[in-house]
């Protein structure tokens, strides 16, 4: 986990100004007894994440502090630590190369702190901040998201928050899917915020948008958006105001991926279809990104005779 951006049209839980409660966190701060803190490597709507020094096991980790509005009412506040825990839950039910792996939860001042592994690396957000994808690329990435959702959805886990920046582009070509906060657990009572809108707008399924049940589908919704942007270098469905943003979500045709999606084009376009039961299938999404990923077929050899 690197960092997190605030783009236009993006929403978080609250509009508090946010401070940890209590003893705020610092570098060289201990945690849990064991992790110590090194330095921020960023922060979202949720949480800081932390380069930190595990003591017991003498390896490097990134912890998540929560953060926590300042007199926020005691009701909110259980709902940003029980997140935590979903988040935690979550990662635990998956393993994949591609999903972020979980280490320990341990409570420092009342609060929960996730311990997971560090990825070094960046964030897909910023390495499109230098230019697009092209399709080989694009098409690897979304493989390496694709598998992650799929073991995900296998357990019971929609993640509901696939965008760029919660996609790490680890060491040796590895890709790491992130941030499983507000992920829906099958199994497992919903979350609700009043008046709250949970998410990133112009990566949210439209089924999502209109307050309907998520579930597999909506993830491929939000890879398709992914990749949409990863080789066109524009969002389909951001707009200057968030609640435009939800409109076109809902309603709005995205542009045709033309100029750059090449073999992908036709599949981001079925993606991002408005109805889920009219979306392709994880099966049918994997076998696109791979062909894209093959190279070239040789030209047949042709012997001229004179």
């Amino acid at each position: 986990m690197t960092s997190e951006g605030t783009n236009d049209g993006e929403t978080t839980t609250t509009s508090y100004v946010l401070r940890p409660p209590g003893r705020p966190a610092a570098e060289g701060r201990l945690i849990g007894g064991r992790y110590r803190l090194r330095s921020r490597l960023g922060q979202g709507g949720m949480g800081t994440v932390w380069r930190a020094y595990d003591e017991l096991m003498d390896r490097e980790v990134a912890v998540k502090e929560p953060r926590t509005p300042e007199n926020v009412p005691e009701a909110q506040r259980s709902t940003l630590y029980e997140r935590m825990h979903r988040e935690a839950r979550a990662a635990a039910r998956i393993s994949h190369p591609s999903v972020i792996t979980l280490h320990d939860v341990v409570t420092e001042d009342g609060q929960p702190w996730l311990v997971m592994e560090l990825v070094r690396g960046e964030s897909l957000d910023d390495v499109l901040d230098s230019g697009t994808l092209d399709v080989t690329e694009a098409a690897r990435v979304g493989l390496a998201v694709l598998g992650a959702l799929s073991a995900a959805h296998e357990v019971g886990v929609t993640h509901r928050d696939v965008k760029p920046a919660n996609v790490l582009m680890g060491s040796e070509e590895r890709v790491v899917l992130s941030d499983f906060g507000i992920a829906r657990l099958e199994g497992e009572q919903g979350l609700t915020d009043t008046g709250a809108l949970i998410g990133s707008p112009e990566y949210m399924a439209p089924e999502l948008a209109l307050g309907q049940r998520p579930g597999p589908a909506s993830d491929l919704w939000s890879l398709g958006v992914l990749l949409y942007v990863a080789v066109e270098g524009v969002s389909p469905f951001r707009r200057s105001r968030a609640a435009a943003t939800f409109q076109a979500v809902v309603s709005a045709e995205p542009p045709r991926p033309l100029r750059s999606a090449g073999p992908l084009g036709e599949l981001i376009t079925r993606m991002l279809d408005k109805s889920p039961a009219a979306r392709p299938e994880v099966a049918e999404v994997r076998r696109v990104l791979r062909a894209a990923m093959a190279p070239p077929a040789a030209p047949h050899a042709c012997l001229l005779y004179t």
